[in-house]
């Protein structure tokens, strides 16, 4: 389920993006073509976000030390992203670092993690485990990425249509 990168980050590359990219900068107002592209994409990726989103604040927050402005904190991280040209070409939803929420700039990866993540416990200096919600990100889209998959292609498609039919 997981695409190129990390394994909180779920990719949609369809092939024919690039081709599009390059015929939108040669039309006059290719800038506002590219921006108009990337908000759809980004939109018809808002429901993989939200579901996402959902999948982490249903973590069990039963264990010490996991206060809700962790799981909170994640879910704001969580967005959909759109890239047309450079490096990288596609849309994906993506759970970015967390680096000011305790120091812990991994937290959607780790609390995900079947191993868990390890922390100090406050007064005594121990270490221990905790456990978050296994796969929690994959399994909130699980089954769900060939319509994403068509909801940008649809959007792909409406663009090269509107192109199209300028001359």
């Amino acid at each position: 389920m997981a695409g190129d990168g990390p394994p909180f980050d779920v990719s949609v590359q369809p092939e024919g993006l690039d081709a599009l990219v390059r015929r939108i900068r040669d039309e006059e107002d290719g800038k506002n073509l590219r921006k108009e592209l990337a908000k759809n994409l980004r939109e018809e990726l808002k429901p993989a976000a939200t579901l996402a989103k959902s999948g982490i604040m249903s973590m069990s927050s039963s264990e010490p030390g996991t206060a809700p402005a962790l799981r909170s904190s994640i879910a704001k991280r969580i967005k959909p992203e759109v890239k047309l040209g450079g490096r990288w070409t596609g849309a994906r939803v993506k759970s970015r670092k967390t680096p000011g929420i305790r120091g812990f700039a991994n937290a959607p990866k780790r609390t995900q993690a079947k191993a868990g993540w390890r922390t100090q416990s406050w007064g005594n200096g121990t270490w221990r485990t905790q456990q978050g919600k296994v796969d929690w990100f994959d399994r909130a889209m699980e089954g769900r990425l060939n319509q994403y998959r068509q909801a940008c292609m649809k959007a792909m498609e409406a663009m090269a249509a509107r192109i199209a039919g300028r001359g």
